[in-house]
């Protein structure tokens, strides 16, 4: 397709099979798809992930996470900013080479960067310790030791819990940011909070690396990468090398391929880059589970990782997540909600003490609403 062939409101990149749409964040997904190694150094430096200096993760570092703040401190970091970025991970096998924290410590570090640049601009981004190191599974991933899931049910209801209390603290805009497979649950818990609940607020949750796929297209696309991104392979890996390189034991990094029993062209992989009928998430049974196809843990070529691979990928989300925050805060400021009665059932005289500033006067906890329909 040439140029001049591409629909209205799409921008071509380097590579005549790519293409962006002409917004704010195409423009943004083109200029980082096409950037030099010297710019996206530049911004990485940004986020404080200068290649080979990326900072531990900061789970237990004071100040960081609203958990490990004084009430002083939160109450004040809420009063400029009640975002709050939730990391969603999981305790998974991810081959020998990779620790079962693998998914954990990648959201929690990009969000650890994103941090670090708008405290730059005394905007406190929240960050909440990842409530879900135990996740749920699909159910290939079954029987493989090291990889602990949590049953859906279990796992849903106390992620609602945990927008429930952060609601009720302060965090009304609430991004959980996923990289493991079980994006359908996650899914069901924005709809079954809101169905609960109904409370106005900002309520998000991506797969991250869906959510900047065109960063890991292989190289007859214009990318970095010899191979798809599917499970512990080159694409997790370089991440790993990148962000917690000592962690890492390359020379037990292995290449392997899966079963399936199906032709290609019905499911996608894991970011989905061919735009297939179905996801990888939606079906089971047309290929051998992991114990049996790929015991190693490793579902692709882990020993072909490179760190330096990692960094578009990382310098695309990073810059997403400003755009989504920046947008959020222009459209809502601290304090102020969608309306009352365009995002819920409820009356905005219903929810008026529910909604001020948690302790000050006339305030309710949320705990004290009545539920619709009870």
């Amino acid at each position: 397709m040439s140029t001049t062939q591409l629909p209205k409101g799409w921008l071509p990149s380097s590579n005549p099979t790519v293409f962006f749409e002409d917004n704010h964040i195409g423009r943004m997904k083109k200029a980082i798809f096409e950037a030099s190694d010297a710019e996206l150094n530049a911004i990485l430096a940004e986020y404080g992930m200068d290649e080979g200096n990326v900072p531990p993760v900061e789970w237990s570092k004071p100040g960081v996470y609203m958990q490990m703040m004084t009430g002083r401190q939160l109450n004040e970091e809420i009063d400029k900013n009640d975002i709050i970025l939730i990391p969603i991970g999981c305790t998974e096998y991810h081959g020998e080479h990779l620790p079962s924290a693998t998914d954990t410590l990648f959201v929690s570090q990009i969000i650890e960067g994103v941090r670090r640049y708008f405290l730059k601009k005394d905007i406190p981004v929240g960050l909440s310790l990842p409530p879900l190191n135990f996740g749920s599974h699909p159910y290939h991933h079954y029987g493989m030791p090291g990889t602990i899931p949590v049953r859906e049910d279990v796992a849903r209801n106390y992620m609602i819990d945990v927008m429930l209390g952060l609601w009720n603290m302060g965090y009304r805009k609430q991004i959980m940011i996923n990289n493991h497979g079980h994006l359908w649950m996650l899914e069901s818990i924005i709809q079954q909070f809101q169905k609960r609940y109904q409370l106005p607020g900002i309520f998000r949750v991506m797969d991250w690396h869906r959510a900047v796929r065109e960063a890991f297209y292989t190289t007859d696309r214009g990318g970095d990468y010899g191979t798809n991104f599917v499970h512990a392979e080159e694409a997790e890996t370089s991440l790993a090398l990148y962000l917690f390189p000592e962690m890492v034991e390359m020379d037990l990094a292995v290449n392997t391929k899966g079963k399936g029993y199906l032709p290609d062209g019905h499911f996608d992989t894991s970011v989905d880059p061919y735009h297939r009928p179905s996801k990888w998430s939606e079906g089971e049974g047309h290929f051998a589970i992991e114990i049996a196809a790929t015991p190693e843990g490793v579902v692709g070529n882990a020993a072909d990782a490179e760190a330096w691979k990692a960094k578009r990928p990382l310098a695309m989300i990073l810059k997403y997540l400003t755009l989504l925050i920046e947008d959020i805060r222009e459209a809502f400021p601290p304090g102020v909600l969608p309306p009352v009665e365009e995002v819920t059932l409820r009356t905005e005289e219903e929810m008026a003490p529910f909604i001020k500033k948690p302790m000050s006067e006339g305030w309710k906890p949320v705990y004290a609403l009545p539920k619709i329909g009870q």
